[in-house]
């Protein structure tokens, strides 16, 4: 019996500029470090902004797909809109 991985699609709000950067992953944690360069492997956008926080997250989805049709959902809100969406409606065609 395998695990089931667990998607999630996140929002990262700067600390030092009113700028978000949204992605999808299987480990929140890890991520963030990423983008803040505690561990390799941030994306090269994220550099400038530094410190990062996470603001909010939607999930858990079951299939990457899923998760990827929801981050694209997220990001083309802008600003607090991205924050504020409901989990079930990020699925809806």
């Amino acid at each position: 019996m395998t695990d089931q991985v667990e998607w999630w699609v996140y929002v990262l709000q700067s600390d030092s500029a009113a700028r978000t950067y949204v992605g999808i992953t299987v480990d929140r944690d890890r991520r963030l470090a990423q983008h803040n360069g505690d561990l390799p492997g941030g994306a090269r956008s994220t550099r400038a902004g530094r410190p990062w926080s996470l603001a909010t997250s939607y999930g858990p989805f079951d299939e990457r797909g899923d998760a990827l049709r929801a981050e694209y959902r997220v990001k083309r809100e802008r600003g607090p809109a991205r924050l504020g969406l409901e989990n079930d409606s990020l699925l809806d065609d």
